[in-house]
């Protein structure tokens, strides 16, 4: 069964009513796809409103909302959206349903899923926006204050929350446009993401000195507009230039908590002749609530832009520390790199989250770094090591853990120090430097075992050339349940051979062939080995050692 098919069936069974035996179904597919969770959160959820389980409602959809912020799948994402419509749509909340309806129409245009979109959009009865009154007014201003509260109390999205705002405020004066402008102290203007009753949500900007919302940002003033065209502060060409008849105008500075001027309301033409002092009352509550939402948003916002700045300084960071190796021990130079994307390719086949991928690979780039602590004697001795030099070697392991341990990190961070000192684990209790076992070891740390040896063996020393790759898969075959966990054995030997010669590349000057890659992407690890020991496909053999050894055979 198909997703869309699955999506139709199940949402059928909610509409009529068989919520129960629908949700079982879900349930059941959401065990069995674990892909389809998001989608299948998002109906639960639906179902849950439609039945008034309106407790069950909100979980299902905070649930489906964090999982529709991870997947990118373009049904879920479209279905999502219009579930969240049909939603605000019963709850009476035009705006909030016109920007989930547009969104998945937009969504559903843009991946070519409209046969889908119209179907779900038929099902739930939801109508176009052109069906929607623009004269829908609300009569009772504390419903008005009401809706904008819910609309706005936990949007973190400065672009959304302006779009609800100015919309909400439009319907709430029963006027044909709105306009939320905010002040960019930096630049000094006046900018909005927003022109209710335009399909083109641009960013506007304009000099805070200038025009009706700059006089207001300046002085605070509320101006209320009867006549716009007999007043002399409005200015005629932005009307002959967009071709809009402006008529009245009510335009308010909105303010923070600190009664500080943050931006500006301008509200445009009222339906019904002009705005009056109820008007101005109900838009200076408004201001009031929409100012400090607006203010949050814009701190969360630049928060946010802080983490990422910070994000970026501890990435460079964790780069410099990791080629600082590659500079001390020219032999290895590039191993912590190829470990990092070997690590990934094997967390990418368990479908690990990409904050855990993200950390996984920090702790990759950074499981050598220990070796600073290592005599250059040692580290760059040519021959076989002594038994006292291999046991100093073994040393960098717990310097590495001295070393990042020392770094202050978050909590979640802390965990790179605790995979990176793992790699020499092993399995059954037997490696260094803690002798944990099994499951004992960080995941990360298994991950790392096998990437690490992986690249140690298929890597060309100038004591030693690179073993030959069923050898290699061998020792790592072997190696499951004593040293690695067979789980990540399994995982690795599944890892497509594209993917693993696409590594291979990063340290020799060949590039991939568009025949070679179609060859090379039908087979994983696995399926090589036993076409090397079973003698099946001397061909695939030959296109991996290419990459592998670094020598195109065809053309020596």
């Amino acid at each position: 069964m198909t997703l869309e098919n699955f999506v139709y069936e199940s949402l059928n069974e909610i509409i009529k009513g068989d919520y129960d035996e629908a949700r079982a179904h879900i349930i059941k597919h959401k065990d069995l796809y674990q892909n389809d969770t998001a989608i299948c959160f998002s109906l639960l959820a639906l179902g849950a409103f439609i039945k008034k389980q309106y407790d069950e409602y909100y979980q299902f959809m905070n649930d489906a909302q964090f999982l529709v912020e991870q997947n990118k799948d373009a049904l879920t994402n479209i279905f999502h959206e219009l579930a969240l419509a049909y939603v605000n749509f019963t709850e009476r909340n035009s705006s909030l349903y016109s920007i989930n309806y547009n969104k998945a129409r937009k969504l559903a245009m843009k991946a070519q899923k409209t046969a889908f979109f119209e179907k779900i959009t038929n099902m739930l009865k939801c109508p176009p926006i052109t069906h929607l009154s623009a004269h829908a007014h609300v009569k009772d201003p504390l419903i008005a204050l009401v809706k904008i509260g819910q609309a706005v109390a936990a949007e973190k999205n400065i672009d959304v929350l302006i779009r609800t705002i100015a919309e909400e405020t439009r319907t709430a004066l029963n006027a044909d446009r709105c306009t939320v402008f905010l002040h960019d102290k930096a630049t000094n203007e006046l900018y909005s993401k927003v022109a209710i009753g335009l399909d083109d949500f641009k960013e506007l900007r304009i000099p805070a000195n200038k025009g009706l919302a700059g006089h207001v940002l300046k002085t605070g003033e509320t101006i209320n507009i009867k006549d716009a065209y007999n007043d002399k502060r409005f200015n005629k060409a932005i009307d002959k230039k967009t071709g809009y008849r402006t008529k009245t105008i009510l335009c308010m500075p909105i303010k923070n908590f600190n009664q500080e001027i943050i931006g500006v309301f301008q509200v445009l033409n009222k339906f019904d002749e002009t705005f009056t002092i109820d008007d101005e009352d109900l838009l200076v509550a408004i201001a009031s609530s929409a100012g400090i939402s607006l203010e949050n948003a814009q701190l969360f916002e630049k928060q946010n832009k802080m983490i990422e700045e910070q994000k970026i300084i501890f990435d460079s960071f964790i780069e410099t520390l990791a080629s600082s190796i590659d500079a001390r021990d020219k032999i290895t130079s590039g191993h912590s790199t190829r470990v990092k994307m070997y690590a990934t390719l094997i967390a990418k086949e368990f479908g690990m989250e990409k904050n855990d991928i993200y950390i996984l690979e920090k702790a990759a780039a950074l499981h050598d770094i220990g070796k600073i602590g290592i005599r250059d004697s040692v580290l760059q001795k040519e021959g076989k090591l002594t038994p006292e030099e291999y046991q100093h070697i073994q040393e960098h392991v717990e310097i590495t853990y001295k070393i990042l341990e020392k770094i202050h990190m978050s909590n979640e961070f802390q965990q790179i120090a605790d995979i990176a000192c793992s790699h020499h684990e092993k399995f059954d209790g037997s490696g260094y430097h803690r002798g944990l076992k099994g499951e004992d070891i960080p995941f990360g740390g298994r991950v790392l075992a096998v990437s690490d040896v992986f690249d140690a063996i298929t890597s060309k020393r100038h004591y030693r050339d690179k073993m030959p790759i069923e050898k290699v898969i061998d020792i790592i075959m072997k190696g499951s349940g004593n040293h690695f966990d067979p789980l990540v054995v399994e995982k690795f030997l599944s890892v497509k051979l594209t993917d693993i010669v696409k590594v291979f590349l990063t340290e020799n000057k060949l590039t991939l062939d568009s025949e070679d890659n179609k060859t090379l992407e039908k087979y994983n690890l696995l399926d090589l080995y036993y076409s090397i020991i079973n003698n099946c496909s001397n061909m695939l053999l030959l296109v991996f050692n290419k990459y592998y050894v670094g020598v195109d055979f065809e053309n020596e």
